[in-house]
């Protein structure tokens, strides 16, 4: 069992912690079924009262995860059913012993705060190649045998929930449930792009030879030197491009300041970076 296995089964046990908060206290106690199968699970048990929401989520995705595996096979991983049945697990433990009560009982807080918790939980159990499972698979099968894009799968999934949601507690919470279905997607993107944003540097410099052994040999990093002329003198000069961590450009921009004040130094925002020392090609 690898280092990596292990971190990626804490992360998911985290992010699914995020989406059944927001669920058990800001979502299910303020009637906003913002969408997939919780939401889904919110509207049922307004007419099934009995069974828990926890309990609700559980059954359909028993019952998703069957049809995926007659209809269109079992390509969904061990993260992703873990992921799947722990969020249930985790929700029927809250209702359990628990007793959740709404934090607020102001839609609009609800809403914003409850997208706010669910997209960083989503957010870390995505960037772990894994999902919790139901809307996905509802979309796998529209796609499978309706030919709807997969993306435009989702959006109809979430938006038939939030019409039910619509009928079931009015158009007010109907609207605040898509208004967060359509922020989550938003927030969803944007904190992934946090998690996996690093440091594009490209560096010109006199004393580029002691840059590349600083990213190297004190930062770990690889750095690749360009061949350039320079513009205004003509002359041969070298330009090193690097990829590196946000704190590790700070220790870079540190120690180029210390040695030569006069570098020309650009740095963009890379959102994903794949390869050595990164995050691995084959694990995508």
């Amino acid at each position: 069992m690898t280092k990596n296995f292990l971190k990626d089964y804490v992360l998911i046990t985290i992010g699914i912690l995020f989406v059944a908060i927001a669920v058990e206290y800001l979502y299910a106690p303020n009637n906003l079924a913002a969408g997939g199968v919780t939401g889904l699970a919110i509207v049922i048990n307004h007419y099934v009262p009995f069974a828990s929401t926890g309990i609700l989520v559980l059954v359909m995705n028993l019952i998703l995860f069957v049809i995926a595996f007659i209809f269109i096979g079992g390509n969904f991983g061990a993260k992703t059913i873990y992921a799947s049945f722990g969020l249930s697990l985790i929700m029927w433990i809250i209702e359990k012993f628990f007793n959740p009560q709404a934090i607020t009982k102001d839609l609009i807080i609800a809403a914003i705060f409850g997208t706010f918790l669910s997209a960083i939980g989503m957010a870390i159990v995505f960037n772990t190649n894994a999902s919790t499972g139901g809307t996905d698979i509802i979309a796998k099968i529209l796609n499978k045998f309706f030919h709807v894009d997969i993306g435009k799968s989702l959006s109809s999934v979430d938006f038939i929930v939030t019409l039910l949601a619509a009928i079931t507690f009015g158009l007010n919470a109907g609207l605040y449930a898509l208004l967060s279905v359509i922020l989550n997607g938003i927030a969803i993107d944007r904190v992934i792009e946090g998690f996996n944003t690093s440091k594009q540097v490209t560096i010109i410099s006199r004393k580029n030879k002691d840059i590349g052994q600083f990213i190297m040999n004190e930062l770990g990093r690889g750095c690749t030197f360009l061949r350039g002329v320079g513009g205004y003198t003509g002359k041969d000069t070298f330009i090193i491009y690097t990829v590196v961590g946000r704190t590790e450009f700070i220790k870079l921009r540190e120690y180029i300041k210390g040695i030569d004040s006069k570098a020309f130094i650009t740095v963009g925002e890379a959102h994903e970076v794949l390869g050595e020392g990164f995050k691995e090609i084959g694990n995508m």
